[in-house]
């Protein structure tokens, strides 16, 4: 429209020879202005068009149209960068239980936490890994304020990757090998110095950028002698994941006392009512800040 209003005010669409010379060579109409404008936003050559410098104005339009070109040629580049490099806008999607838990599993006292994608993409080649950040004393009186330690974790296929096609419940065995193996039930109330964090790593399916994810937990946001509900149930052929209860628990007997004391006594274990763990257990509602609809998982995913 610029080039179209400097020809007509110029008097360039006027048919003759012999007039003035034009603002721009062979503009006699608003399509040869719009394909002149194209060719100086795309800088593909003027051809036979071409600014003179007749008039000062078109010369100022034609350093402008170019700068605002730039400008958008940077814009849109920026745009699509982001969107594509915003691996944080992923891990968003990525989500822990609100608490953990300690309660037995497999004879064990285990330290238990539940992590969930709410994409249906996959994050490849995941892998979860967990440090406990205390504060310590050294044999030489040393005061180590941020002590870390790094503890293994397990899951259903072993070790720390993992495959995170549905909610899994990530756990961590507390023998005598873990920083956890003199933690007792009331060190959870009056413990301000643990916290316990959770990293998740892997590769986005659509982007091929690594993502990250993180959590905390605090002594207080450790439950106790509780368990997970199961969320993943089998209908008609295909697996249903109930993300509302992605953070409920229910009690289940734990010896109260530390890894430790139930490893030089197992008659601890022993007398705990297992039994009732197959009967009605009171259950724990969290709720989550994000939750998702039911959907469903094909059989050949999981396998």
């Amino acid at each position: 429209m610029a080039w179209w209003l400097i020809a007509f005010a110029h008097g360039d669409l006027a048919p003759g020879e012999g007039g003035p010379v034009p603002c721009v060579t062979s503009i006699h109409s608003f399509s040869s202005a719009f394909l002149f404008s194209i060719e100086v936003q795309v800088t593909i050559g003027f051809g036979g068009r071409m600014v003179t410098e007749e008039c000062p104005l078109a010369i100022l339009i034609l350093i402008v149209q170019n700068i605002v070109g730039l400008m958008i040629n940077a814009i849109m580049l920026g745009c699509i960068f982001m969107k594509t490099s915003q691996a944080h806008r992923r891990a968003e999607t990525l989500i822990f239980s609100k608490h953990a838990v300690i309660a037995v599993r497999n004879g064990r006292l285990c330290f238990m936490l539940r992590v969930g994608d709410l994409r249906k993409s996959m994050i490849i080649s995941a892998t979860i890994h967990m440090q406990v950040v205390r504060k310590t004393t050294s044999p030489e009186g040393e005061v180590v304020p941020l002590h870390q330690v790094d503890i293994p974790m397990e899951n259903g296929v072993g070790g720390n990757s993992i495959f995170l096609v549905a909610p899994l419940i990530i756990y961590h065995v507390i023998d005598v090998n873990s920083p956890l193996y003199d933690l007792a039930p009331s060190d959870l109330h009056h413990h301000q110095d643990l916290e316990i964090i959770v990293i998740l790593e892997g590769v986005v399916e659509t982007t091929g950028i690594t993502t990250q994810a993180r959590t905390s937990y605090l002594a207080d946001e450790i439950l106790w002698g509780q368990r997970f509900v199961p969320i993943v149930t089998e209908e008609d052929g295909s697996y249903s994941v109930d993300y509302s209860k992605f953070g409920n628990t229910v009690t289940v007997p734990t010896p109260l006392c530390t890894a430790r004391q139930l490893d030089e006594d197992r008659s601890l274990l022993d007398s705990l009512n297992l039994a009732s763990a197959r009967g009605p257990l009171r259950k724990r509602s969290v709720a989550i800040a994000k939750a998702k609809p039911k959907f469903s998982i094909s059989p050949d995913a999981l396998s």
